[in-house]
């Protein structure tokens, strides 16, 4: 292992824990009052009984924070299915970004996304990405952004060695306030091996929300996760159809 290749793995993983620094900073610094955060928390759920025995069950929060030139996105989700006694879906994940603007649209970023999923033989895998961002559209019914960043990439899949390697990180994220009352998003992250772009992840999200109260929606979520190398016997592409509510506070 190279000098350079050490030195620039400890920045990356610097960056990603100077952003779990300043998330808790910030969390800690408004623990008294919370004024400003805004968190959803979903859950979806299935059962069936019969000819099939199955039950799924999925759940999430997200929280952000915005400052007149700072934002704090955090997010944590969870799943589990099974199909009488066989497993058909365990996973967590989690992400965290920090992104201090320098202008209305234009800003810096720093982003850890973490993952495990049993049904994929992931033990981890966790990305480190600072970057740049853009805005390309802002204001109360639309946005869109597009965000670039090199990124480091630590692996682990079940019964094989660790793999690390550096990446790129494209991101878009849309956002379209449709109406009062409902809201559509939609998000894709491609992150490449710098020197092997066979070697890639790509995951993409789509979501339509409808509030029923002021604080409650009924929500249909699309999420879609391709490895192009995933581990021994496992499928390149995961995909889940969640239809379930969000409560935000």
């Amino acid at each position: 292992m190279t000098r350079e290749y050490t030195g620039y793995k400890t920045v990356m993983v610097a960056s990603g824990l100077g952003l779990v620094a300043a998330s808790l900073g910030a969390l800690a610094q408004d623990a008294v009052a919370p004024k400003g955060w805004k968190t959803t928390a979903n859950l979806a759920a299935a059962m069936t009984r019969g000819n099939s025995d199955t039950v799924t069950v999925a759940a999430g929060l997200n929280a952000e924070r915005k400052w007149d030139r700072d934002e704090l996105f955090l997010g944590l989700n969870y799943s589990y299915g099974e199909d009488r006694d066989r497993t058909t879906a365990s996973s967590i994940s989690g992400f965290g970004q920090y992104n201090h603007l320098f202008t209305d649209r234009l800003y810096a970023y720093g982003r850890v996304d973490a993952l495990h999923d049993d049904l994929a033989s992931l033990a981890y895998r966790v990305a480190f990405s600072p970057g740049v961002g853009y805005y390309v559209l802002k204001d109360e019914k639309f946005t869109l952004s597009g965000e670039f960043g090199p990124g480091f990439v630590l692996e682990q899949f079940h019964n094989e060695s660790q793999r690390d390697y550096f990446t790129l990180r494209f991101g878009e994220k849309f956002g379209w306030q449709i109406s009062k009352t409902a809201r559509l998003w939609q998000s894709f992250d491609y992150y490449p091996q710098v020197d092997d772009f066979g070697n890639y992840l790509m995951q993409a999200e789509i979501g339509i929300a409808t509030k029923v109260t002021q604080a409650m929606d009924i929500r249909l979520v699309a999420q879609d996760t391709y490895r192009s190398r995933p581990a021994e016997g496992r499928t390149e592409n995961d995909f889940k159809l969640l239809a379930g509510v969000g409560y935000t506070f």
